[in-house]
C-alpha cells in the first residue's frame, strides 16, 4: 500500500480489476480476477488469492474478503458541500503540455465552512529551462528557481496538505494533469485519489450571463482582488474567494452534495 492514502494506482492491472468488479456488482472471486486480468487460466484458489493479495495491496479501492475481491466504496460523492474541506490550488508551469513541461510554482488555500483557513506556497525548480515567453507571462525566471526545491522535495508536504480534501482549480483538468504527472514521476503508476471541482465549469453553469469565464473576469464580477495574475499563490487566493461565492450560489439553488455539484445543469 502506498504511504499516502490519497494516492491510487493507475496501473493497467488495477484498472482492469476495477472494471471487472464494477461489471460484476462490486465483487468477484480471486480466481476470476486472476483468470480475467492476469490471463492465468484456471489458477488454484490459494494461488489466485496470493496473486490478488499482492495486487490489491497497492490500492486502497480494493480489499480481500476471504476468497473474494471487493471494491471499497469511495464516499466522495456523498460529501455535503457545507461539511467538506477544499484545497483550492494553482500551478505555474514551463508550458502547456506535460510531458515535457514541469511545475515551477504551487499555490494552495484550504477552504473550510466558507473561509480560508490555511495556505501552502512554494516555488519549484522544474529541472528544465523556463522559456522566455513563460518568464514574461509569470515573472518566474531560471534564476528565481535555481535554488528552490524540486517537486519531489515538496511532494510529501503538499500531499499532507491536501489530505482527503476536494481539490478545486480554475481549469482543473490542466492543474490535475500536471499534478498527477509529477506524482507519477515519484510514485510510478500512481495519481491522487482526491475528487476535484473546476471553477471554470461551475461558473459557466452558474454565471452564464457574464462575458467570459476567465479568472480575471470572474474575479471582477465578484469584486475579488486579483494581483500578480499568473503567479500561483495570487491566482489560487483569488480562485478560493471565487469558489466561496460559487459555493454560496450552489447552496441557494438547493445543491447540497458533491455529486450534485458535479452533475449541475442550468
Amino acid at each position: 500500500m502506498p504511504i499516502y492514502h490519497n494516492l491510487i494506482s493507475d496501473s493497467l492491472l488495477i484498472n482492469e480489476t476495477i472494471q471487472l468488479l464494477q461489471s460484476s456488482g462490486g465483487s468477484a472471486p480471486a480466481v476470476k480476477v486472476v483468470d480475467y486480468v492476469m490471463k492465468i487460466r484456471r489458477p488454484t484458489p490459494d494461488f489466485a488469492k496470493t496473486l490478488v493479495s499482492d495486487l490489491i495491496d497497492t490500492d486502497p479501492r480494493l480489499q480481500m474478503n476471504e476468497d473474494t475481491v471487493e471494491l471499497v466504496p469511495m464516499k466522495f460523492a456523498n460529501r455535503r458541500l457545507d461539511e467538506t474541506d477544499y484545497v483550492v490550488f494553482d500551478l505555474e508551469t514551463t508550458g502547456a503540455k506535460t510531458p515535457p513541461c514541469r511545475i515551477t510554482e504551487i499555490g494552495a488555500y484550504r477552504v473550510q465552512q466558507g473561509k480560508i483557513t490555511d495556505e501552502f506556497h512554494t516555488l519549484v525548480n522544474p529541472e528544465t529551462p523556463i522559456p522566455f515567453f513563460i518568464t514574461q507571462l509569470t515573472g518566474i525566471s531560471d534564476r528565481m528557481v535555481r535554488h528552490e526545491p524540486k517537486f519531489r522535495d515538496v511532494a510529501a508536504d503538499f500531499l499532507d496538505f491536501i489530505g482527503d480534501s476536494v481539490l478545486v482549480a480554475h481549469n482543473a483538468n490542466f492543474d490535475m494533469r500536471f499534478l498527477n504527472h509529477e506524482i507519477g514521476r515519484i510514485h510510478e503508476n500512481y495519481r491522487v485519489a482526491n475528487p476535484h471541482l473546476c471553477t471554470v465549469q461551475l461558473s459557466r453553469k452558474l454565471l452564464p450571463h457574464i462575458e467570459n469565464h476567465r479568472l480575471n473576469t470572474i474575479a471582477n464580477y465578484f469584486s475579488v482582488s486579483l494581483v500578480n495574475h499568473h503567479r500561483a499563490a495570487d491566482d489560487a487566493r483569488a480562485t478560493a474567494h471565487i469558489f466561496i461565492n460559487l459555493l454560496e450560489d450552489l447552496q441557494t439553488r438547493g445543491i447540497r452534495d458533491l455529486a450534485a455539484a458535479k452533475k449541475l445543469k442550468v
